[in-house]
């Protein structure tokens, strides 16, 4: 009797170390992991950048972001300046999920549980919008004139959008600007933007 009671007492201890363990979440560095449910302070999440937490069960749940680069091609053929010149822009930019404090919170609430599809939808409707409102702003004259101040002033418009999101510009490459009569400027040297 007293050989069961201790197999008994052994077995409850391991299971509940068993479960412990699983509960207790590494970070890996090229991941975000998200704590949700009562995380204290009033933040309805908790984000871990490298590192490791306990998640309680029953009133915590846990999902990863992933930080992997994404490739956003940018053929707009259509933009108009503000004198009303049709201006075609060819660019590929490269964003991801922020991991830097404050921002990474953000993807938290706005990209938790969307796939690389969706997250690449939202970064590229989000540069398509901030380059019209630039050419908007610009006349034909001074983008024919100032390239590298228009390139710039896209990736100055661009960067605070995506970190509304929790996104973060990597690289920008704005290879060909075309202003309406067809006159193309030469392609600046690529400007990487860092934390």
């Amino acid at each position: 009797m007293e050989l069961a009671v201790i197999v008994s007492f052994i077995l409850v201890i391991l299971g509940t170390l068993v479960f412990f363990v699983a509960r207790y979440k590494r970070c890996s560095s090229d991941k975000i992991l998200v704590i949700y449910g009562k995380t204290g302070g009033g933040r309805s999440s908790k984000c871990i950048h490298g590192g490791a937490a306990f998640v309680f069960p029953l009133i915590q749940g846990f999902e990863w972001l992933d930080l992997t680069p994404i490739t956003i091609e940018v053929k707009l053929s259509d933009g108009l300046s503000r004198d009303s010149a049709r201006v075609n822009i060819t660019s590929t930019f490269t964003v991801g999920i922020s991991p830097q404090s404050g921002v990474m919170e953000n993807a938290a609430e706005r990209l938790l549980g969307q796939s690389l599809q969706q997250i690449h939808a939202l970064a590229a409707d989000i540069i398509i919008g901030r380059i019209r409102w630039v050419l908007a702003s610009k006349e034909a004259n001074s983008i024919r004139a100032d390239r590298n101040s228009l390139v710039d002033e896209i990736i100055k418009a661009i960067e605070p959008e995506l970190m509304k999101v929790g996104l973060r510009l990597i690289n920008d490459n704005i290879n060909d600007i075309t202003v309406e009569s067809g006159e193309d400027l030469p392609p600046p040297p690529s400007t990487l933007s860092s934390d």
